[in-house]
């Protein structure tokens, strides 16, 4: 069966969806995005991923396309033409068409909208949890305000294949000696005291949903959740270091540019917290 995409009002054959040539997220990556899982049919996380589109077309004072309710019948449908029952669906809202100019298009321009699904393997991801990924640290290259969830993801694109040609999963991102978040997820470490710390929410991360969802979990579980910057080097010689993502959930890291993370396993705390966020998730 050929995957089914939407773009502008048509739902198409991916093969053959497209965007015109002079749209502002092909020529100035003037575009923002959201990937929502789909688990066993239910949306894990749909409104904080939803809330989070919001801020971003409002911080690039971007129109939305329609809203948000209409949003999600689209979305349904898209999972629906493509027969999955767990999905990534990735959405993308660019400023829309118009003749090239660095300045915005006049008023009244349409955003260009595009929605795909593709099949999300649920029991990989815990395969790979069981055994825990390696990473290694890149410098963070990226702009000013990578809270805004945009397409411009170059530097982020360059990290990964870093990551990929050194036999790791990822790259953590550091600028001035301080780990900021990583390629596609946010960083996490466990101190002595067992607590967890991450980058607090500034513009020099994305506040990832899982992120949030995670310290919820983490809150229930009564496990001490600090927001503080932290170093490669602390990184490095702490007990357990994580990673969370829509994607990859809370998966643990066992080595950091070939340096062992605790026992080179993945540790209790994080192997706790992807329990709890599965669950709650879940739930909805």
């Amino acid at each position: 069966m050929p995957r089914i995409a939407y773009v502008n009002g048509r739902y198409v054959p991916q093969r053959s969806a497209m965007v015109h040539i002079e749209d502002r997220g092909y020529q100035f990556a003037d575009g923002i995005y959201e990937v929502c899982v789909v688990v066993n049919g239910d949306y894990w996380d749909m409104e904080g991923h939803l809330a989070r589109m919001q801020r971003s077309l409002g911080e690039l004072q971007m129109a939305a396309p329609m809203d948000m309710s209409a949003l999600k019948v689209v979305m349904a449908e898209v999972v629906r033409r493509n027969r999955l029952k767990n999905a990534l669906v990735y959405m993308q809202v660019t400023r829309g068409v118009a003749p090239r100019n660095h300045q915005f298009p006049a008023a009244g321009t349409e955003p260009s909208l595009v929605i795909t699904a593709r099949r999300f393997d649920f029991n990989a991801s815990d395969a790979k949890a069981s055994k825990g990924i390696a990473v290694i640290s890149q410098p963070d290259i990226r702009w000013g305000r990578v809270d805004i969830k945009t397409v411009g993801l170059l530097p982020n694109a360059l990290a990964k294949e870093a990551a990929a040609k050194a036999g790791a999963a990822e790259a953590l991102l550091v600028r001035d000696g301080v780990v900021t978040e990583c390629s596609a997820s946010n960083a996490w470490i466990v101190d002595k005291t067992g607590a967890i710390v991450t980058h607090p929410k500034t513009n020099q991360i994305l506040g990832g949903i899982t992120r949030q969802t995670a310290i919820a979990c983490a809150e229930e579980l009564q496990i001490k959740v600090i927001e503080r910057p932290f170093t490669l080097e602390e990184a490095k010689a702490a007990p357990e270091a994580f990673l969370t993502s829509a994607t990859s959930f809370v998966m643990p890291i066992v080595s950091i540019d070939g340096a062992r993370i605790g026992a080179g396993k993945p540790g209790p705390v994080a192997l706790r917290l992807r329990e709890a966020y599965k669950a709650r998730a879940a739930r909805g």
